[in-house]
């Protein structure tokens, strides 16, 4: 009988770990997942009679060192983190984010582990120095949360030269039903009225996370080159105004109304108040609703062998959550 593959998931009670652990609960896998001791069970009901669960911080390096010391698998899937905008201190962003990374990958490392590793396309900044941005693109330490996502693919990379079998994937600004993020307030200051856009177009590029889950499993499935790095989203970028007028359509049956646009010299200068403040929150929301931003994704369809749809017509799904 041949023995079932051992594989620790990280971040399972997030948006896009929930999802992925959806598509993967019924294989012939042991799961083992790692939640914050303080996470209410509610989170993870769902699964927790599917698989074992460990409860570990990331921030607590010295119990997953414990932990990672007694433990050996086949594949490791780091997807846990602490995101942008929270009120975390410095200290705590870097042992979640940089040294639990460390320590998994140093586990992957010494026992031949399949380590793939979600980190974002906020290595390239809020907004990218180039567009479309490719894996060659300018790295940008514009906050901190940035800052931690950069120097965990610089470890990774570098114990790829020792030896590490490791797979990046950087998923952009993710949608679907159940998350209460960008996507689900875009949608609630588009419903209520509320969203000032600027008077120039321009493109942005998200991802569904069915896509975002099915990309997980094709990098476990799909023997890769160690220390490939994959930018995550849709097939094609959208224009900020069609989407906008999408959600307006699907809610209120009319495009967006034409008042509520207003001069881009607006954005520009909330964005440096903000700056000027240091606030790094208020500065990418300035500058994810008035400039462009947008991925090469070519060589994620290409190796993973995705497929995807229309960005306007799947987000929908959020928009029909959002009304329920």
């Amino acid at each position: 009988m041949e023995l079932k593959k051992k594989v620790l998931i990280t971040g399972v009670t997030g948006f896009i770990g929930r999802n992925f652990l959806k598509l993967i609960i019924n294989r012939n896998y042991e799961i083992h997942v790692l939640v914050r001791p303080d996470t209410s069970s509610k989170r993870y009901a769902e699964f927790e009679n599917s698989v074992t669960i460990h409860e570990i911080d990331l921030t607590d390096i010295k119990k997953l060192k414990l932990f990672l010391s007694k433990h050996t698998f086949n594949t490791i899937v780091h997807i846990g983190a602490l995101r942008g905008g929270r009120k975390f201190s410095k200290e705590d962003y870097y042992k979640a984010n940089v040294e639990a990374t460390e320590q998994l990958m140093y586990n992957a490392l010494e026992h031949q582990t399949k380590f793939i590793f979600c980190s974002s396309v906020g290595v390239f900044g809020a907004i990218p120095k180039e567009l479309p941005a490719s894996n060659l693109t300018e790295k940008q330490e514009d906050n901190y949360y940035h800052y931690t996502k950069i120097k965990s693919e610089q470890i990774l990379q570098n114990l790829v030269m020792q030896g590490l079998n490791a797979i990046v994937l950087r998923p952009a600004i993710t949608y679907g039903p159940g998350d209460y993020g960008f996507p689900y307030t875009l949608t609630k200051l588009i419903d209520k009225k509320l969203l000032f856009l600027p008077d120039k177009n321009f493109k942005i590029h998200m991802t569904n996370v069915n896509l975002m889950a099915e990309s997980f499993v094709k990098a476990m499935d799909i023997d890769l080159r160690s220390g490939s790095e994959y930018n995550i989203a849709d097939r094609k970028p959208v224009e900020f105004y069609e989407i906008v007028n999408a959600i307006s359509k699907r809610i209120h049956g009319s495009d967006y109304p034409e008042s509520r646009y207003i001069k881009q010299e607006y954005f520009t200068f909330f964005e440096n108040v903000a700056r000027f403040f240091k606030n790094e929150l208020w500065i990418a929301r300035f500058e994810l609703i008035s400039k462009s931003w947008y991925f090469d994704v070519e060589n994620s369809y290409k190796d993973l062998k995705l497929d995807s749809g229309k960005t306007t017509n799947d987000f929908m799904s959020v928009v029909d959550w959002y009304k329920k």
